[in-house]
C-alpha cells in the first residue's frame, strides 16, 4: 500500500492536476458560401473537398480540434466526389457535419485558434476574398502568432489580408497558389475570366513573392515562409496541413 501511495505521488508531480488535460490547439478552416459563378451556365464554384477533407482528417489525427468559418456562416457545398480519405472523414469523424456548421466571422474569437487553413474551390475568390470580417480574423490569428495555410485557390482567398500596420500579410513572403500559367489552359473558369481576379495576380499585387511550375522543381512542393505555408495543388492539400502542425508545435 506504501509502495502505491509513493507511485501516486510520484505520478503527481510530474501531471497535470488531477481533472486537468492538456488544451488542445484550434484550427479554423475557413469556406466559402458561394456555390457558382454567377455567369449563365453557372459554373462550379463551390469548394473542392479534397483540398478541405484530408487536412481537416490530419488536424485532428494530430489531436487538434477545428472548426469552420465561412463568410454567412452556415451550410457550404463541396465539389468532388468522395473518395479515400475524404470519403472517411466524412463517414466517421463528422467532416461535413461541422462545415454544415460553419461559424459566421462575427462569432470567432481570433485568439481561441492557433492557424487558420483555406483550401481551394473558386468560391473563396468571390467571397472570402472581400469579406472585410472574416479577413480581419484571420489578420488577428496570425498577428497572434498563428499559421496561416492555404492550397490551390485558397492562397487567393487570404491574398487581402491586411495586418495591424497596413501591410498586406503577404508582402515580402513566398507564396504559392493555382498557377496563372494553369488558369488559362483550363475551362473551369472559362479560362480565367470569369472569375474576380487571378490567384497568382493578386498575391504579386500585394507583394507576395510567386512561387510557380516556372521557379520550383517538384509542382506539389510546398511553401514555407514565416508562418505562411502553400501549396499550389490538391496532391499537396494534405502535406500543408502537415507542415502547419509542425510548425505550431515547433514555436
Amino acid at each position: 500500500m506504501r509502495l502505491v501511495l509513493l507511485m501516486l505521488l510520484a505520478v503527481s508531480l510530474v501531471s497535470p492536476a488531477w481533472g486537468e488535460l492538456p488544451e488542445m490547439k484550434r484550427v479554423l478552416i475557413v469556406v466559402s458560401n458561394v456555390v457558382d459563378m454567377g455567369d449563365a451556365e453557372a459554373h462550379d464554384a463551390r469548394n473542392n473537398l479534397w483540398e478541405v477533407a484530408p487536412p481537416y482528417h490530419v488536424f485532428l489525427a494530430h489531436n487538434y480540434d477545428v472548426d469552420f468559418v465561412s463568410p454567412k456562416g452556415g451550410r457550404v457545398e463541396f465539389s468532388m466526389e468522395p473518395i479515400g480519405i475524404s470519403s472517411y472523414t466524412i463517414k466517421y469523424e463528422g467532416f461535413l457535419d461541422r462545415a454544415n456548421n460553419s461559424l459566421a466571422p462575427g462569432d470567432v474569437d481570433p485568439s481561441e485558434y492557433d492557424a487558420v487553413f483555406i483550401g481551394g474551390g473558386y468560391g473563396s475568390l468571390f467571397d472570402v476574398a472581400s469579406d472585410k470580417k472574416l479577413l480581419s480574423v484571420i489578420a488577428m490569428i496570425y498577428q497572434g502568432g498563428g499559421v496561416v495555410g492555404g492550397c490551390g485557390h485558397g492562397p487567393g482567398g487570404v491574398a487581402n489580408v491586411v495586418l495591424n500596420n497596413g501591410d498586406f500579410m503577404v508582402a515580402g513572403k513566398k507564396v504559392a497558389g493555382f498557377p496563372k500559367s494553369t488558369e488559362k489552359t483550363k475551362a473551369w473558369a472559362e479560362h480565367g475570366n470569369l472569375l474576380p481576379f487571378l490567384v497568382e495576380d493578386q498575391l504579386r499585387k500585394n507583394g507576395a513573392e510567386i512561387i510557380n511550375k516556372e521557379n520550383i522543381a517538384d509542382k506539389n512542393d510546398v511553401i514555407i515562409d514565416q508562418r505562411i505555408v502553400s501549396s499550389m495543388f490538391l496532391p499537396s492539400a494534405a502535406l500543408v496541413a502537415k507542415e502547419m502542425i509542425l510548425l505550431m508545435e515547433s514555436s
